[in-house]
């Protein structure tokens, strides 16, 4: 009897082991981008940490002092007021932002030539600078000779930048303005990845486009919205020029967010210590709402829930 030998197998040269091969080759692209992410992101933040155990006033030497400068930052009572300014100019954009750039993201993401127009139009706003815009809408608002004095419409002759109320309405407006572009391109790509499958099978059960986007849009946008939020988290803590430009963090302290409040201790009050302390609070506050972002989004943020187009 003739015994029959196994098949040979052949072994695939695309298998190679880990740090050699194909992806140990492909391991090296991501250098350039570490390099640069060490020298202009995690440098910097190593040099703040340390500036904030010194005191330096800009121009003499520097010399350590330990916990002096926390002290200085965390006993300052104006440091509450820039957290929650900070907190209530964050809070106000996320529930004027996401709501806008979700339904426009909706409306941009159906195939139809007029809408394609629309997206360019509406991504305007996003191509201009800050200070720019702060410029303009303070003249616009001048009491005296801005728009409403102008035109003689009593809602717009308001007295907009003297007003603690309605400065930081007038500052959430115009970061909304601005930023809802933004965040509509982020949600018009994730909608148009949802896949037609899921549409078709809802109309077949009878379901109208109010239930579909209850049920799959907003179901579907999970993390999108968590990718969003967060991207929102982070500008609203580094807001600074247009706070600057506008308001110069007035009336009072009403827009005083902790960038305009790191600023003005740093370099006008020339107390780097301290500046540099409220620097660090500003990343560990967004490291932290950056998180509890990602654990509300259920699990890993790069996790998906789509089947795929």
């Amino acid at each position: 009897m003739t015994t029959l030998a196994p098949p040979a197998v052949r072994v695939s040269k695309s298998t190679a082991a880990p740090g050699g091969g194909r992806g140990g080759s492909l391991i090296w692209f991501t250098v350039p981008a570490l390099l640069i992410f060490t020298a202009f992101g995690i440098v910097p933040l190593l040099g703040v940490l340390a500036l904030s155990f010194t005191t330096w006033d800009n121009i003499g030497p520097i010399q350590p002092s330990g916990l002096d400068s926390w002290t200085a930052a965390l006993r300052d009572p104006d440091l509450l007021n820039s957290l929650w300014v900070t907190f209530l100019i964050m809070g106000l954009s996320w529930l004027v932002q996401t709501p806008m750039s979700v339904l426009l993201g909706v409306f941009l993401a159906a195939h139809f030539r007029y809408r394609g127009l629309l997206a360019v139009l509406y991504f305007v706003p996003l191509l201009l600078s800050s200070s720019a815009i702060a410029i303009t809408y303070k003249a616009l608002l001048d009491p005296n000779f801005g728009a409403g004095a102008q035109l003689g419409v009593p809602f717009l002759n308001q007295d907009w930048l003297g007003d603690p109320v309605l400065a930081v309405g007038l500052l959430v407006f115009i970061v909304s303005w601005q930023y809802i572009p933004f965040h509509t391109l982020i949600y018009q790509g994730a909608v148009r990845a949802i896949p037609q499958s899921m549409y078709e099978a809802s109309l077949i059960d009878g379901a109208g486009r109010i239930r579909q986007f209850f049920s799959i849009t907003l179901p579907q946008l999970r993390y999108t919205i968590v990718t969003s939020s967060t991207l929102m988290v982070v500008g609203s803590l580094t807001l600074f020029d247009l706070i600057w430009v506008l308001t110069a963090g007035g009336p009072g302290r009403a827009t005083e967010a902790l960038a305009v409040a790191m600023y003005k201790t740093g370099f006008q009050a020339n107390l780097m210590g301290p500046a540099s302390a409220i620097a660090v609070i500003l990343v560990l506050v967004g490291l932290t709402l950056s998180q509890i972002l990602r654990r509300l989004g259920g699990g890993r943020g790069d996790e998906s829930q789509q089947e795929g187009v």
